[in-house]
């Protein structure tokens, strides 16, 4: 009942240039099938070349390197963590637990780096920043194609996780004009100055237990932390590390020194680790609550800096006068999109007033997506990343069925033809949610709407405000003053009108609140925010007072403006 062809299939439009998987294998013939080739990292012109694109199983998976001084290095750790593909549960690689000695030359490479780095001239660091946002482009397929192995999207999905790394890293290569200080005569012969500087080895943690943007979350900190002058540690998901070491092997190829990106791998000792270490002055996450306040805690008890995106329950109040077929077609492309293993799917719906009749044509148009093997043509969302996260979706739905809410569309229990051992949910919506519900309380990312109701646009601003969350919410509606109200009473950092997903591009701030960012958001990710949270501000004041080139009397009184 969830397949259609491709030719019905209600799929958003591909982004420029983005071929489709079927493209894909046309020309598979004059590429190299080099399904864990991304793993044992080439050069990167060779390599642009080589990447899956199918689900076959690899009959000789290769252990995941970690990244040091420029060079892939085998761990000699005893602890793996197995990665399996989840369309099918086949392993595609062993992630290391990384040993403390790996751990801490790591830290030991980046302070070496770091005074050369800084002292690099930001000319000379924006024009390796131009190198890097070229190879990118260069390795698109690629870094997609290791996303669909490891994470389960869709390939032209994860192009466009790509695209949204990407954008970061051409903003930043505006770095001449971002990083430009302030300077004012304050007195007679006397001037005071601002600039900002590195604040040396930093560290990035990505999402480990909901791992969503294998390429675009470590985007958010490899090129604004570099291009200022730091040096950083990457902590990848033990889930799916392959684009993040792609990365690692672009920025060698576009020029970083030695020790100015690291890569190290594991789970919560690499992440102890990190928080603890001296020598890191800044550590960036992306992930759930639990794992987020706690690495908030920790590291701001060690006196680091810490920016911490967390959880998320976004919300859309659907009014009757909205645009019916544009709201219902970005409702279901919002909240089924990636099987919703976003931070920002739209995961709760607020149906106002008569607008709750449109609920079984949503149903509608969400079963027939096609859910399907990521590299399959025509698919339009993919598996969940690993058994243990369906099995945890699928006990959320259990559980809202056992609360007395109905479950209008249940993906439970799908199987495609050709993958029938993969993490499979397909598109389900549960309506007569009251706010008491687990599955309302508690974020399920995974393919799951959840629909409440609200008789006015007031009671559906005042249930919203009334979740702990405040990463995104959307109105649709084609009333101006209305979705003026509404932005303006809203708690929520991120509101998009008629917009499902408001997610900023990177010349502003991705701008959470509430329980969605740790310590009140006062360090947001990318924009001019992500910049000052790399560095920090020093203040010069000089004299050059030009009678003291002949006044031979010193003067002892304190300095006045004059």
């Amino acid at each position: 009942m969830l397949a259609r062809s491709a030719a019905t299939s209600p799929r958003a439009a591909r982004l420029p240039g983005t071929p489709s998987p079927m493209d894909v294998t046309r020309i598979a013939t004059r590429r190299l099938h080099a399904t864990a080739q991304h793993l044992q990292p080439v050069s990167a012109s060779a390599a642009a070349q080589q990447y899956p694109i199918t689900h076959e199983k690899i009959e000789s998976p290769r252990d995941t390197p970690y990244f040091l001084d420029n060079e892939f290095v085998c761990s000699k750790t005893s602890q793996w963590i197995d990665l399996h593909d989840p369309a099918t549960n086949n392993l595609v690689t062993r992630v290391p637990q990384s040993t403390e000695e790996e751990l801490k030359a790591a830290v030991e490479s980046a302070k070496r780096a770091f005074p050369g780095w800084k002292a690099t001239s930001i000319m000379a660091r924006q024009q390796m920043m131009f190198k890097f946002v070229s190879l990118i482009r260069e390795n698109w397929d690629r870094l997609a194609a290791s996303i669909t192995l490891e994470q389960g999207k869709t390939f032209a999905d994860a192009k466009g996780d790509v695209l949204r790394g990407l954008q970061v890293a051409e903003t930043a290569c505006g770095i001449t004009t971002q990083m430009t200080g302030e300077i004012l005569e304050v007195a007679k012969d006397m001037e005071t100055r601002s600039y900002r500087e590195p604040l040396g080895v930093v560290a990035a943690i990505c999402p480990f237990i909901t791992p969503d943007f294998p390429a675009m979350i470590p985007l958010w900190s490899i090129p604004i932390a570099t291009v200022t002058g730091n040096c950083l540690i990457l902590k990848p998901s033990e889930r799916d590390p392959g684009a993040a070491m792609i990365l690692a092997e672009l920025a060698k190829e576009a020029g970083f020194p030695p020790g100015v990106l690291n890569v190290v791998h594991g789970s919560a000792k690499t992440v102890d680790f990190i928080l603890d270490e001296p020598a890191i002055k800044a550590v960036s996450f992306v992930g759930s609550n639990r794992a987020g306040e706690y690495i908030y805690a920790r590291g701001s008890a060690n006196g680091k800096r810490v920016q911490a995106n967390l959880g998320a329950k976004n919300h859309a109040a659907v009014l009757p006068d909205c645009n019916k077929n544009h709201a219902l077609n970005a409702i279901v492309g919002a909240a089924f999109g990636a099987a919703g293993q976003r931070c920002m799917a739209l995961s709760t719906l607020v149906m106002v007033g008569e607008a709750e009749a449109w609920l079984p044509e949503i149903a509608e148009r969400a079963k027939h997506l096609n859910v399907n093997g990521g590299f399959e043509e025509g698919a339009d969302l993919g598996p969940v990343i690993s058994p243990q996260s369906k099995e945890r979706i699928e006990a959320l739905i259990q559980s809202a069925e056992d609360e007395g809410a109905t479950i209008l569309l249940d993906g439970r229990g799908y199987k495609p033809e050709k993958y029938p051992n993969g993490n499979f949910i397909g598109p389900t919506i549960i309506t007569n949610i009251k706010p008491h519900m687990k599955c309302y309380s508690e974020e399920i990312f995974g393919p799951v709407l959840v629909c409440l109701t609200a008789p006015t646009i007031d009671d559906a601003i005042d249930l919203i405000n009334a979740n702990p969350y405040g990463n995104g919410v959307a109105i649709f509606t084609s009333s101006g003053a209305t979705a003026g109200r509404f932005q303006r009473d809203i708690e929520a950092g991120q509101v998009g009108i008629n917009v499902p997903i408001p997610v900023p591009l990177p010349m502003f701030s991705f701008t959470g609140n509430k329980r969605s960012i740790a310590g009140g958001g006062r360090n947001y990710f990318y924009g001019k925010a992500g910049l000052e949270f790399y560095t920090q501000l020093k203040t010069v004041t000089s004299l050059w007072r030009s009678e003291d080139a002949v006044l031979r009397k010193a003067s002892v009184n304190m300095p006045t403006p004059s």
